[in-house]
């Protein structure tokens, strides 16, 4: 990324003049085209009416779909709304048909909100959770992941991309050629990747991959996508609770399903942010996701290094390849909430993640929380000295 490419990121991202904003896999600051889009419509709403406005703005709100394809490699027709991540893998999660006692196959680096919802299914159908081991790196072991597929027959494979609490990087690519010629349904939370590397759902085989469009995205609050596969369709899966925007109602006892992944849809959404949305992931492709991953990975690695001369400070990140959400443990006692309140008087912003977030991660580390930086493309490298220099201050 040449400097007038970052002086441009930062001239769109005006909170980057005031702050460190290291705290992009929480939420991210939006560039000005997305401010604008969302308030351009929220302007014409007003002015004319909200049915009027979506109305009159159909085609540009539909490029949310075809932005949302090119990002992800495929067609609009397998892409839907949703209003966060977690309510797009719940929405995929209800169309599965469970029975009694079927496995469940995931990893131990699950995000806490995925972790609640399969413990959900063990209560209603019995399911049965089984976890993968870990590799000798960090994450899921493909050779035991591969042994479990086989002894297990899963109805479902549920693997986070790129936790929530650790940089580390999960194999969904490899996890899929496993899986590939299974009857288990397979799905991928991109929350934490989706913006900062390069997502092709082609490569990684999945039937379902969410997110979010406040973290990496670069996107508004309140919304965010759902992939759903050409199988997914083709068989007929269904959310639970469909309304008359994702099927019709074609008879007295009788409904049809959208044909394409629209059915995983409300009809009622925010529109506004629906045009932020768009404008997110148009800025994103115009940049390149490649160009974006390297960016962030050099990042991530100079304040690892960084980090790593700071006395009282553990680097807890693990796998061969990291992603840029750097997490460490903080070896004094402090409470995590002085902590980030001292931190953010110093126009630093970061967050924490505590044990009920990621217990098996965390539990493994031997720490009750665990400090959290995730640098974006549009950060600089002065920023993360002047970050970790206002952390050495305060452990």
């Amino acid at each position: 990324m040449t400097t007038e490419e970052l002086l441009k990121y930062r001239k769109d991202t005006p909170g980057s003049i005031q702050r460190i904003h290291l705290n992009n896999a929480g939420a991210s600051l939006m560039p000005k085209p997305v401010l604008e889009a969302v308030r351009a419509h929220l302007s014409l709403e007003n002015q004319i009416g909200g049915y009027e406005a979506a109305a009159m703005q159909k085609q540009q709100l539909d490029a949310f779909y075809t932005e949302l394809g090119k990002l992800l490699h495929c067609p609009a027709k397998n892409i839907a709304h949703a209003t966060s991540s977690t309510d797009a893998y719940n929405r995929a999660l209800s169309s599965i048909p469970f029975e009694k006692g079927d496995v469940i196959l995931t990893t131990f680096d699950d995000y806490a909100s995925n972790q609640i919802a399969f413990l959900y299914l063990q209560k209603r159908f019995q399911a049965k959770i089984v976890y993968c081991s870990l590799s000798a790196n960090g994450g899921m072991s493909l050779e035991d992941l591969e042994s479990k597929l086989k002894k297990c027959q899963p109805k479902l494979l549920a693997v986070t991309h790129v936790p929530t609490s650790s940089g580390l990087i999960q194999d969904v690519e490899g996890a899929g050629r496993l899986v590939k010629d299974m009857d288990t349904w397979y799905l991928v939370d991109a929350c934490q990747s989706a913006g900062q590397m390069p997502l092709d759902v082609t490569k990684i085989g999945c039937d379902f991959l969410t997110a979010t469009f406040r973290k990496f995205m670069r996107g508004p609050r309140g919304v965010g996508f759902l992939y759903a596969s050409d199988r997914v369709l083709d068989e007929n899966l269904e959310p639970i609770f469909p309304d008359l925007h994702g099927a019709t109602w074609t008879s007295d006892e009788g409904y049809t399903l959208k044909p394409d992944a629209t059915r995983f849809e409300l009809w009622e959404r925010s529109w506004a942010l629906v045009a932020g949305a768009r404008e997110a992931t148009a800025y994103a492709n115009k940049i390149g996701l490649d160009k974006i991953r390297s960016r962030v990975n050099y990042l991530a690695e100079k304040l690892r290094g960084l980090l790593a001369e700071v006395p009282q400070v553990r680097l807890l990140d693990e796998g061969g390849q990291k992603a840029g959400i750097v997490t460490m443990a903080i070896e004094k006692e402090i409470s995590p909430e002085k902590l980030i309140a001292d931190l953010r008087a110093k126009r630093i912003n970061a967050s924490i993640n505590y044990l009920p977030y990621a217990r098996f991660d965390l539990q493994r580390k031997h720490t009750e929380w665990a400090l959290r930086f995730s640098p974006h493309y549009y950060n600089t490298e002065a920023e993360l000295e002047n970050a970790v220099r206002g952390l050495s201050e305060n452990s």
